[in-house]
């Protein structure tokens, strides 16, 4: 596919590394050419110029681009320029926004008119993320694969669970209905086999169907909470799209340090508490109670700092904690420590855009998952390697593993004795840059 990305800011810099890998035919644009820099080791290509500029679009053959993705920081921005590239012929147009209107039905065909075939909205995709973490307080991580056919749930083992320092060949006779796809220890994610062990405080990443997860969550030895309060630090936008989404349901609080901002938010929505300070002034934090909530949410700008509210939240016995963390270079320290859940904007913009990016070819659809690894979901084809032996007979590759198929559109875990077959949609785990490796199982 030809690709071109519009913005060189946090999140095109990041899509267009993880696409690097994926021998994509792609272009960065900006007008910054020092944001372009960082990219010149990747495989792929720089131009500095605008993303509104007829000139600079033809420069690139925007017209002959399969994906265009305007993800400049500003909004407006980024409509005009998926209009003017669809006006030059590209194939399908993303375009970043920062305004939850645009997402009404009402207006859907007007941005098709104006030729965008897509929105993304970073801060609502957290805040979906967040909820989703507050339904499911045991999980670290959780994804819905083919319309919820496949689960694949991200825990982290304590020593009571049922399989710690159990070898996987052994979990069957614990569980039929796990699988475990990866395992992320000391900062690394392992693809494991049949004689590899799951050990405390290893993250371990499940693939089940929906009928087990309850069966999951006790073999884990993890308890579930009901959520009735919450206390936020930070009135950013994503604490304003979790508002909304939460609706009445919890009880919320918000610490932020702007007066003017704690004033937008108490006229907006007035069923939630707002507190104005600093939650790391030691007075306030006590004064608050932070023991007295169901959640904690960090979502201030420095990583570092939520990391560290995380952590007090803990020692204070809080059982969920959720923290914003936009550093890249900080997701496996944090994953390392006691925090809890871990959301990233970047992450989810890419895997939304990379989702849509791959649903433009039939034959396949990927999505990417973690911050070092993959997750595929891919069609097989008649003739594909994969149908010719069971699944032990494969001598897959050491850098993936086959989670779960969905045949006929039932879920089904995949072990070595499964024999895949054409037709059917298969989970794959796989180590981020290692993707390319599945076409030789895979047409």
């Amino acid at each position: 596919m030809r690709i071109v990305i519009a913005g060189a800011g946090e999140v095109g810099t990041h899509l267009a590394k993880m696409l690097s890998n994926e021998e994509q035919d792609i272009i960065v644009m900006d007008v910054d050419n020092k944001k372009l820099e960082p990219l010149e080791n990747y495989n792929l290509l720089t131009h500095q110029g605008s993303a509104i500029s007829f000139s600079d679009l033809n420069a690139i053959k925007t017209g002959q681009c399969d994906l265009f993705i305007a993800v400049t920081k500003s909004e407006a921005r980024n409509i005009l320029s998926c209009s003017m590239a669809k006006k030059l012929g590209a194939r399908k147009t993303v375009a970043r926004i920062d305004n939850d209107e645009f997402f009404n039905q009402n207006w859907r065909a007007h941005f098709t008119t104006l030729g965008i075939d897509h929105l993304i909205y970073p801060e609502m995709l957290a805040a979906k993320e967040i909820s989703s973490a507050l339904k499911r307080t045991w999980a670290r991580n959780w994804f819905e694969l083919f319309d919820g056919e496949l689960i694949v749930v991200g825990v982290k083992i304590r020593a009571n669970a049922r399989i710690v320092n159990q070898m996987l060949k052994d979990v069957s006779q614990i569980s039929h209905f796990l699988h475990v796809s990866a395992i992320k220890r000391n900062r690394e994610i392992i693809i494991p086999r049949g004689d590899d062990r799951v050990l405390e405080n290893d993250i371990v990443y499940i693939a089940t169907t929906h009928d087990h997860i309850e069966e999951v969550r006790e073999v884990c030895g993890k308890q579930q909470t009901v959520v009735d309060n919450v206390l936020i630090v930070g009135g950013n936008d994503i604490a304003e799209q979790l508002i909304k989404r939460l609706g009445k349901s919890v009880d919320i609080k918000i610490i932020e340090e702007s007066e003017a901002r704690c004033e937008e938010l108490a006229q907006r929505y007035p069923n939630c508490k707002l507190v104005q300070g600093n939650f790391s002034d030691s007075e306030l934090n006590e004064e608050e109670s932070v023991s007295y909530y169901d959640a904690f949410i960090a979502l201030g700008e420095n990583s570092a700092v939520n990391m560290m509210a995380c952590m007090i939240a803990k020692t204070n016995y809080v059982q969920k904690t959720i923290a914003q963390v936009e550093d890249i270079q900080f997701i496996n320290e944090a994953e390392a420590l006691n925090i809890g859940t871990i959301v990233n904007k970047k992450l989810l913009a890419s895997s939304r855009i990379y989702q849509i990016m791959i649903d433009a070819d039939e034959d396949n659809a990927r999505c990417l998952a973690l911050s070092d690894a993959e997750v595929a979901e891919v069609i097989v084809q008649e003739g594909d390697r994969v149908t010719r032996a069971d699944v032990k007979d494969l001598k897959l590759s050491r850098d993936f593993t086959i989670a779960g198929l969905v045949r006929d559109g039932q879920g089904q875990l995949v072990d070595g004795n499964t024999r895949i077959q054409a037709g059917d949609h298969v989970v794959v785990f796989c180590l981020q840059g290692a993707i390319h490796k599945l076409d030789k199982y895979f047409s």
